[in-house]
């Protein structure tokens, strides 16, 4: 049983991987204040105990964490949880998978898993679309190697900024409309920020391709996704799991170097 932990801005997901199925997402605040080790002890304990999973059963924990000051607070509870040393995302991981990874100290770890799942499960060049707190375009070559990445502010992100901002805006539902042209304001905000972020998706996969000079396959992740429907059509796959996925295929791969060793 596998243990992947993706810390993010707004959420940390915890899933759980047995028999190469994910049988459960755990999704929980992010929360960075001095009380946090004790809160993330509290809720992982009592999802196991409610979900009756054995800890005894766990093979390995991998870590990807966007969010610095959380991260040794975390592999502390895990490690504190599940008596299993936590694997953690990060340059010294890059170069013992001999994974070439651009400006390793300043790339998310989070785009990293995404597009070690994203080469593994394609096999092909693709251009992996995060939505998540922050919009982020991956782009991976024909060897399983990062191009580049484009990063714009996500869809909530947007939105926040926006309502916050403006005294007369309210927040509004992430719920597309069928029109762009507004007949109030909530329906305005929602015709120009997600009809927007659907323009910004096709044009910056156009750009990338263009630039490449091949037609690099679209897979989107993320939490929203599942928002632009639209896109559909735009992507190859649409794959929630992205992101744990590339923590999965990490941890098995470096515990198979690790055993030949």
């Amino acid at each position: 049983m596998i243990i992947a932990v993706d810390i993010g801005n707004s959420n940390v997901v915890l899933g759980i991987n047995k028999n190469g199925k994910w049988e459960h997402f755990w999704r929980m605040p992010t929360n960075v204040t001095d009380d946090c080790k004790v809160f993330y002890d509290v809720e992982i304990r009592n999802r196991l105990l409610e979900s009756g999973l054995k800890k005894k059963e766990v093979t390995g924990v991998i870590l990807s964490s966007v969010v610095p000051v959380l991260r040794e607070s975390m592999i502390e509870v895990l490690e504190f949880i599940f008596r299993y040393k936590v694997i953690s995302v990060g340059p010294n991981l890059y170069d013992e998978l001999s994974y070439k990874v651009p400006r390793p100290y300043e790339i998310g770890t989070d785009l990293v898993s995404n597009a070690y799942a994203a080469f593994r499960q394609f096999n092909r060049p693709c251009i992996v679309v995060d939505f998540g707190t922050a919009l982020t375009f991956t782009t991976v070559d024909k060897t399983g190697y990062i191009l580049g990445v484009a990063i714009a502010p996500g869809i909530k992100t947007a939105m926040k900024a926006l309502s916050s901002n403006t005294a007369q805006l309210p927040e509004i539902p992430l719920e597309l409309p069928a029109s762009v042209i507004g007949m109030h304001t909530t329906h305005a905000m929602q015709a120009g920020i997600l009809w927007g972020y659907v323009g910004m998706a096709k044009e910056l996969i156009k750009k990338i391709r263009e630039e490449v000079g091949e037609e690099y396959v679209a897979i989107a992740t993320g939490g929203l996704s599942f928002v632009m429907k639209p896109l559909q059509n735009v992507f190859y796959k649409i794959d929630t799991e992205l992101t744990l996925n590339g923590l999965k295929y990490m941890l098995e791969d470096v515990l198979l170097i690790r055993n030949k060793k």
